[in-house]
Protein backbone atom coordinates (compact mmCIF):
# COMPACT_ATOMS: atom_id res chain seq x y z
CA UNK A 1 0.00 0.00 0.00
CA UNK A 2 1.53 3.54 -0.91
CA UNK A 3 2.35 5.43 2.05
CA UNK A 4 0.64 8.30 2.43
CA UNK A 5 1.96 12.28 2.42
CA UNK A 6 1.66 15.35 4.27
CA UNK A 7 -0.78 17.58 3.23
CA UNK A 8 2.38 20.63 4.13
CA UNK A 9 4.92 18.08 3.36
CA UNK A 10 8.37 19.48 0.91
CA UNK A 11 8.29 18.06 -2.49
CA UNK A 12 11.70 16.48 -3.05
CA UNK A 13 13.62 18.30 -5.61
CA UNK A 14 13.88 14.96 -7.54
CA UNK A 15 10.46 15.12 -8.58
CA UNK A 16 9.56 16.08 -12.00
CA UNK A 17 9.45 19.50 -12.77
CA UNK A 18 6.35 20.49 -14.58
CA UNK A 19 6.67 20.86 -18.63
CA UNK A 20 6.73 24.63 -20.08
CA UNK A 21 5.02 25.43 -23.11
CA UNK A 22 7.25 25.95 -26.02
CA UNK A 23 6.33 28.53 -28.56
CA UNK A 24 6.80 28.64 -32.25
CA UNK A 25 6.23 24.74 -32.51
CA UNK A 26 4.52 25.26 -35.58
CA UNK A 27 8.00 26.26 -37.29
CA UNK A 28 10.09 24.06 -35.32
CA UNK A 29 12.15 21.73 -37.05
CA UNK A 30 15.43 22.15 -37.87
CA UNK A 31 16.43 23.22 -41.47
CA UNK A 32 13.48 25.26 -41.66
CA UNK A 33 14.78 28.02 -43.93
CA UNK A 34 11.99 30.80 -44.19
CA UNK A 35 14.04 33.28 -44.42
CA UNK A 36 16.33 31.78 -47.30
CA UNK A 37 13.13 30.43 -49.19
CA UNK A 38 11.69 34.19 -49.16
CA UNK A 39 15.31 35.31 -50.71
CA UNK A 40 14.79 32.50 -53.29
CA UNK A 41 11.28 33.50 -53.87
CA UNK A 42 12.06 37.48 -54.16
CA UNK A 43 14.83 36.64 -56.53
CA UNK A 44 12.22 34.63 -58.91
CA UNK A 45 10.12 37.82 -58.42
CA UNK A 46 12.26 40.14 -59.60
CA UNK A 47 13.31 37.76 -62.63
CA UNK A 48 9.79 37.31 -63.59
CA UNK A 49 9.32 41.30 -63.77
CA UNK A 50 12.25 41.72 -66.26
CA UNK A 51 10.55 39.57 -68.24
CA UNK A 52 7.57 40.65 -68.43
CA UNK A 53 9.46 44.12 -69.29
CA UNK A 54 11.61 42.63 -71.67
CA UNK A 55 8.28 40.96 -73.43
CA UNK A 56 6.70 43.84 -73.81
CA UNK A 57 10.31 45.35 -75.35
CA UNK A 58 9.80 42.13 -77.60
CA UNK A 59 6.50 43.22 -78.51
CA UNK A 60 7.50 47.23 -79.56
CA UNK A 61 9.69 45.96 -81.35
CA UNK A 62 8.06 43.64 -83.52
CA UNK A 63 10.70 40.37 -82.52
CA UNK A 64 8.05 38.19 -81.73
CA UNK A 65 8.24 36.04 -84.62
CA UNK A 66 11.45 36.13 -85.22
CA UNK A 67 12.09 32.30 -84.27
CA UNK A 68 9.74 30.16 -85.99
CA UNK A 69 10.18 26.82 -84.01
CA UNK A 70 9.96 25.98 -80.07
CA UNK A 71 12.87 24.59 -79.22
CA UNK A 72 13.23 24.19 -75.14
CA UNK A 73 16.47 22.78 -74.81
CA UNK A 74 18.44 23.17 -78.41
CA UNK A 75 16.82 26.44 -79.21
CA UNK A 76 19.62 27.84 -76.17
CA UNK A 77 22.36 28.10 -78.69
CA UNK A 78 21.97 30.95 -80.70
CA UNK A 79 22.92 30.64 -84.50
CA UNK A 80 27.09 31.01 -84.55
CA UNK A 81 27.98 30.44 -87.96
CA UNK A 82 26.78 32.54 -91.25
CA UNK A 83 25.39 29.23 -92.46
CA UNK A 84 23.04 29.07 -89.53
CA UNK A 85 21.84 32.82 -89.75
CA UNK A 86 20.80 32.20 -93.19
CA UNK A 87 19.18 28.83 -92.20
CA UNK A 88 17.07 31.14 -89.59
CA UNK A 89 16.50 33.82 -91.49
CA UNK A 90 15.30 31.56 -94.43
CA UNK A 91 12.29 29.89 -92.15
CA UNK A 92 11.16 33.66 -91.39
CA UNK A 93 11.18 34.52 -94.62
CA UNK A 94 8.66 31.89 -94.93
CA UNK A 95 5.77 33.29 -92.55
CA UNK A 96 3.66 36.30 -93.37
CA UNK A 97 5.07 38.81 -91.39
CA UNK A 98 8.04 38.95 -93.24
CA UNK A 99 6.10 38.40 -96.75
CA UNK A 100 3.24 41.23 -96.11
CA UNK A 101 5.50 43.87 -93.78
CA UNK A 102 8.91 43.34 -93.95
CA UNK A 103 10.11 42.26 -97.17
CA UNK A 104 13.27 43.23 -98.04
CA UNK A 105 14.52 42.99 -94.58
CA UNK A 106 18.53 43.09 -94.56
CA UNK A 107 20.20 39.97 -92.39
CA UNK A 108 21.41 42.51 -89.98
CA UNK A 109 17.58 44.17 -89.88
CA UNK A 110 16.96 40.14 -88.62
CA UNK A 111 19.34 39.47 -86.06
CA UNK A 112 18.54 42.97 -84.53
CA UNK A 113 15.03 41.12 -83.72
CA UNK A 114 16.15 37.97 -83.40
CA UNK A 115 18.53 38.56 -80.68
CA UNK A 116 15.26 40.40 -78.70
CA UNK A 117 13.41 37.37 -78.95
CA UNK A 118 16.13 35.08 -78.26
CA UNK A 119 16.83 37.25 -75.28
CA UNK A 120 13.57 36.85 -73.85
CA UNK A 121 12.99 32.90 -74.50
CA UNK A 122 16.17 32.66 -72.70
CA UNK A 123 15.29 34.54 -69.84
CA UNK A 124 12.58 32.29 -69.49
CA UNK A 125 15.48 29.38 -69.50
CA UNK A 126 17.01 30.95 -66.89
CA UNK A 127 14.26 31.79 -64.39
CA UNK A 128 12.93 27.81 -65.09
CA UNK A 129 16.66 27.13 -63.61
CA UNK A 130 16.70 29.68 -60.84
CA UNK A 131 13.60 27.56 -60.04
CA UNK A 132 14.73 24.28 -59.86
CA UNK A 133 18.34 24.74 -58.20
CA UNK A 134 16.31 26.74 -55.44
CA UNK A 135 13.60 23.67 -55.30
CA UNK A 136 15.78 21.26 -55.49
CA UNK A 137 18.01 22.63 -52.87
CA UNK A 138 15.77 23.18 -50.09
CA UNK A 139 14.00 20.16 -50.69
CA UNK A 140 17.39 17.38 -50.77
CA UNK A 141 18.39 19.69 -47.41
CA UNK A 142 15.04 19.29 -46.26
CA UNK A 143 14.60 22.86 -45.49
CA UNK A 144 10.48 23.44 -46.48
CA UNK A 145 8.46 24.47 -44.07
CA UNK A 146 5.71 22.31 -43.92
CA UNK A 147 2.70 22.75 -46.59
CA UNK A 148 4.63 24.43 -48.17
CA UNK A 149 6.40 22.07 -50.67
CA UNK A 150 3.17 22.03 -52.78
CA UNK A 151 3.22 25.57 -53.69
CA UNK A 152 6.64 25.57 -54.48
CA UNK A 153 5.94 22.55 -56.75
CA UNK A 154 2.88 24.52 -58.29
CA UNK A 155 5.14 27.71 -59.27
CA UNK A 156 7.40 25.31 -61.15
CA UNK A 157 4.15 23.73 -62.65
CA UNK A 158 3.08 27.06 -63.95
CA UNK A 159 6.71 28.26 -65.48
CA UNK A 160 6.49 25.20 -67.47
CA UNK A 161 2.72 26.26 -68.63
CA UNK A 162 4.30 29.32 -69.35
CA UNK A 163 6.62 28.16 -71.82
CA UNK A 164 3.94 25.81 -73.81
CA UNK A 165 1.43 29.07 -73.68
CA UNK A 166 4.20 31.30 -75.20
CA UNK A 167 4.74 28.97 -78.32
CA UNK A 168 0.65 28.47 -78.45
CA UNK A 169 1.05 32.74 -78.85
CA UNK A 170 3.87 32.64 -80.88
CA UNK A 171 1.99 29.72 -83.19
CA UNK A 172 -0.66 31.76 -83.59
CA UNK A 173 1.65 34.70 -85.98
CA UNK A 174 3.04 32.25 -88.43
CA UNK A 175 0.15 30.98 -90.79
CA UNK A 176 -2.56 32.30 -92.68
CA UNK A 177 -2.06 36.31 -93.18
CA UNK A 178 -1.14 36.86 -89.24
CA UNK A 179 1.36 39.06 -89.07
CA UNK A 180 1.25 39.64 -85.29
CA UNK A 181 0.04 37.33 -82.39
CA UNK A 182 -3.45 36.53 -81.90
CA UNK A 183 -4.77 39.32 -78.94
CA UNK A 184 -6.39 36.69 -76.96
CA UNK A 185 -3.52 34.54 -76.70
CA UNK A 186 -1.35 37.08 -75.62
CA UNK A 187 -3.61 38.19 -72.92
CA UNK A 188 -3.42 34.39 -72.01
CA UNK A 189 0.36 34.74 -72.06
CA UNK A 190 0.61 38.32 -69.79
CA UNK A 191 -2.27 36.79 -67.78
CA UNK A 192 -0.78 33.73 -67.09
CA UNK A 193 2.38 35.95 -65.69
CA UNK A 194 0.61 38.15 -63.56
CA UNK A 195 -0.85 34.93 -61.92
CA UNK A 196 2.65 33.32 -61.20
CA UNK A 197 3.89 37.05 -60.15
CA UNK A 198 0.59 37.18 -57.69
CA UNK A 199 1.56 33.60 -56.10
CA UNK A 200 5.26 34.58 -55.83
CA UNK A 201 4.14 37.89 -54.27
CA UNK A 202 1.99 36.15 -51.89
CA UNK A 203 4.20 33.79 -50.63
CA UNK A 204 6.88 36.21 -49.90
CA UNK A 205 4.61 38.04 -47.79
CA UNK A 206 3.68 35.13 -46.24
CA UNK A 207 7.39 34.48 -45.08
CA UNK A 208 8.37 37.22 -43.74
CA UNK A 209 6.64 36.33 -40.49
CA UNK A 210 6.21 33.24 -38.54
CA UNK A 211 3.84 30.68 -39.12
CA UNK A 212 2.32 31.27 -35.93
CA UNK A 213 2.28 34.98 -35.53
CA UNK A 214 0.35 35.07 -38.85
CA UNK A 215 -2.32 32.66 -36.95
CA UNK A 216 -2.32 34.99 -34.34
CA UNK A 217 -2.65 37.82 -36.93
CA UNK A 218 -5.53 36.23 -38.25
CA UNK A 219 -7.64 36.78 -35.74
CA UNK A 220 -7.31 40.19 -35.86
CA UNK A 221 -8.59 40.06 -39.73
CA UNK A 222 -10.62 42.71 -41.54
CA UNK A 223 -13.00 40.05 -43.73
CA UNK A 224 -15.00 43.45 -45.33
CA UNK A 225 -11.46 45.38 -46.08
CA UNK A 226 -10.29 41.75 -47.03
CA UNK A 227 -12.91 40.95 -49.61
CA UNK A 228 -13.01 44.29 -51.22
CA UNK A 229 -9.67 44.38 -51.73
CA UNK A 230 -10.23 40.72 -53.49
CA UNK A 231 -12.67 42.23 -55.92
CA UNK A 232 -10.28 44.53 -56.85
CA UNK A 233 -7.94 42.16 -57.39
CA UNK A 234 -9.63 40.64 -59.86
CA UNK A 235 -10.78 43.83 -61.36
CA UNK A 236 -7.21 45.01 -61.46
CA UNK A 237 -6.74 41.43 -63.80
CA UNK A 238 -9.24 41.97 -65.58
CA UNK A 239 -7.74 45.44 -66.60
CA UNK A 240 -4.24 43.73 -67.59
CA UNK A 241 -5.74 41.50 -69.71
CA UNK A 242 -7.87 44.08 -71.96
CA UNK A 243 -4.41 46.23 -71.47
CA UNK A 244 -2.60 42.99 -73.25
CA UNK A 245 -5.90 43.28 -76.10
CA UNK A 246 -4.86 46.58 -77.08
CA UNK A 247 -1.37 45.94 -77.12
CA UNK A 248 -2.22 43.23 -79.26
CA UNK A 249 -3.35 45.22 -81.96
CA UNK A 250 -1.17 48.29 -81.23
CA UNK A 251 -5.59 49.70 -80.35
CA UNK A 252 -3.32 52.25 -78.08
CA UNK A 253 -2.61 54.33 -81.33
CA UNK A 254 -5.89 54.24 -82.65
CA UNK A 255 -7.39 57.36 -80.40
CA UNK A 256 -5.22 60.11 -79.45
CA UNK A 257 -7.75 62.47 -77.64
CA UNK A 258 -9.10 61.50 -74.27
CA UNK A 259 -11.55 61.97 -72.74
CA UNK A 260 -13.53 61.47 -75.78
CA UNK A 261 -12.74 59.32 -78.40
CA UNK A 262 -12.73 60.86 -81.81
CA UNK A 263 -15.20 63.73 -80.60
CA UNK A 264 -17.28 61.29 -78.88
CA UNK A 265 -18.28 58.83 -76.48
CA UNK A 266 -17.92 55.88 -78.08
CA UNK A 267 -15.40 55.36 -81.02
CA UNK A 268 -16.28 55.27 -84.61
CA UNK A 269 -18.06 51.83 -85.68
CA UNK A 270 -17.56 49.15 -82.91
CA UNK A 271 -19.27 46.84 -84.05
CA UNK A 272 -17.82 46.85 -87.83
CA UNK A 273 -16.18 43.37 -87.85
CA UNK A 274 -18.44 40.05 -88.54
CA UNK A 275 -19.06 38.22 -86.75
CA UNK A 276 -19.83 40.54 -83.98
CA UNK A 277 -17.50 39.11 -81.26
CA UNK A 278 -14.59 39.51 -83.20
CA UNK A 279 -14.96 43.19 -82.28
CA UNK A 280 -14.08 42.47 -78.64
CA UNK A 281 -10.63 41.28 -79.48
CA UNK A 282 -9.75 42.84 -82.96
CA UNK A 283 -11.61 46.20 -83.15
CA UNK A 284 -8.90 49.36 -81.95
CA UNK A 285 -11.70 51.15 -81.24
CA UNK A 286 -13.94 48.92 -79.24
CA UNK A 287 -11.06 47.21 -77.49
CA UNK A 288 -9.34 50.69 -76.44
CA UNK A 289 -12.76 51.79 -75.18
CA UNK A 290 -13.32 48.72 -72.89
CA UNK A 291 -9.73 49.75 -71.39
CA UNK A 292 -10.70 52.70 -71.08
CA UNK A 293 -14.30 52.33 -69.38
CA UNK A 294 -12.67 49.70 -67.51
CA UNK A 295 -9.84 52.17 -65.90
CA UNK A 296 -12.69 54.10 -64.85
CA UNK A 297 -14.21 51.52 -62.66
CA UNK A 298 -11.50 50.51 -61.27
CA UNK A 299 -10.61 54.02 -60.09
CA UNK A 300 -13.75 54.59 -58.61
CA UNK A 301 -13.67 51.13 -56.99
CA UNK A 302 -9.97 52.05 -55.35
CA UNK A 303 -11.23 54.93 -53.96
CA UNK A 304 -14.13 53.03 -52.68
CA UNK A 305 -11.89 50.23 -50.96
CA UNK A 306 -9.54 53.07 -49.79
CA UNK A 307 -12.04 54.93 -47.61
CA UNK A 308 -12.92 51.78 -46.21
CA UNK A 309 -9.13 51.23 -45.54
CA UNK A 310 -9.11 54.54 -43.54
CA UNK A 311 -11.14 52.92 -41.22
CA UNK A 312 -9.39 50.39 -39.94
CA UNK A 313 -7.57 50.10 -36.73
CA UNK A 314 -4.52 49.44 -37.76
CA UNK A 315 -2.09 52.27 -38.88
CA UNK A 316 0.41 49.51 -40.81
CA UNK A 317 -3.32 48.50 -42.66
CA UNK A 318 -3.73 52.29 -43.40
CA UNK A 319 -0.44 52.98 -44.78
CA UNK A 320 -0.20 49.86 -47.16
CA UNK A 321 -3.96 50.91 -48.70
CA UNK A 322 -2.82 54.62 -49.11
CA UNK A 323 0.40 53.35 -50.95
CA UNK A 324 -1.89 50.86 -53.26
CA UNK A 325 -4.20 54.04 -53.63
CA UNK A 326 -1.24 56.35 -54.77
CA UNK A 327 -0.14 53.90 -57.54
CA UNK A 328 -3.27 53.74 -58.59
CA UNK A 329 -3.15 57.24 -59.58
CA UNK A 330 0.12 57.17 -61.25
CA UNK A 331 -1.09 54.32 -63.08
CA UNK A 332 -4.45 55.67 -64.10
CA UNK A 333 -2.04 59.51 -65.33
CA UNK A 334 0.68 56.96 -66.85
CA UNK A 335 -2.22 55.63 -69.08
CA UNK A 336 -3.66 59.01 -70.15
CA UNK A 337 -0.62 60.08 -71.05
CA UNK A 338 0.13 56.85 -73.20
CA UNK A 339 -3.10 57.70 -75.09
CA UNK A 340 -2.45 61.25 -76.24
CA UNK A 341 1.26 60.45 -77.37
CA UNK A 342 0.35 57.55 -79.04
CA UNK A 343 1.85 55.06 -77.15
CA UNK A 344 5.56 55.47 -77.25
CA UNK A 345 7.62 52.41 -76.62
CA UNK A 346 8.91 54.32 -73.14
CA UNK A 347 5.67 55.24 -71.87
CA UNK A 348 3.98 52.25 -72.96
CA UNK A 349 7.00 50.14 -71.02
CA UNK A 350 6.31 52.53 -67.87
CA UNK A 351 2.68 51.68 -68.21
CA UNK A 352 3.22 48.19 -68.24
CA UNK A 353 5.35 48.26 -65.07
CA UNK A 354 3.09 50.14 -63.11
CA UNK A 355 0.38 47.84 -63.81
CA UNK A 356 3.33 45.37 -61.83
CA UNK A 357 3.85 47.52 -59.03
CA UNK A 358 0.31 48.42 -58.95
CA UNK A 359 -0.68 44.68 -58.81
CA UNK A 360 2.04 43.92 -56.34
CA UNK A 361 0.36 46.90 -53.83
CA UNK A 362 -2.92 45.37 -53.85
CA UNK A 363 -1.77 41.73 -53.27
CA UNK A 364 0.34 43.58 -50.15
CA UNK A 365 -2.67 45.87 -49.03
CA UNK A 366 -4.82 42.75 -49.33
CA UNK A 367 -2.26 40.51 -47.21
CA UNK A 368 -2.54 43.52 -44.20
CA UNK A 369 -6.05 42.88 -44.19
CA UNK A 370 -5.71 39.32 -43.60
CA UNK A 371 -2.68 39.13 -41.08
CA UNK A 372 -2.68 42.50 -40.17
CA UNK A 373 0.45 42.76 -37.76
CA UNK A 374 -0.17 43.43 -34.12
CA UNK A 375 -0.49 47.13 -32.83
CA UNK A 376 -0.30 48.84 -29.13
CA UNK A 377 -2.95 51.13 -28.26
CA UNK A 378 -0.86 53.48 -28.38
CA UNK A 379 -0.44 52.98 -31.98
CA UNK A 380 3.35 51.63 -32.26
CA UNK A 381 4.12 48.22 -33.97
Amino acid sequence: MAEKRKLFEEVSGDAPKPVQPQGGMIDAGKGHARKGIRAWLMVLFAMVVVMIVVGGLTRLTDSGLSITEWRPVTGAMPPLTTEAWESEFEKYRAIPEYQLENKGMSLTEFKFIYWWEWGHRQLGRVIGLVWALGFVFFLLTKRIPTGWTGRLVMLGALGGAQGAVGWWMVSSGLVGEMTDVASYRLATHLGLAFVILGFIAWYIYALGREERELMQARRSAEPKLFSMSTGLLHLAFLQILLGALVAGIDAGRSYNDWPLMAGNILPPFPFDLEPVWRNFFENAGLVQFMHRVCGYLLMIFGIVVWRRARKSPSTDTQFRFNALFAMLVVQMVLGIVTVLYLAPWHVAILHQLGAVILWALILRARFAARYPIAQSIRGTV
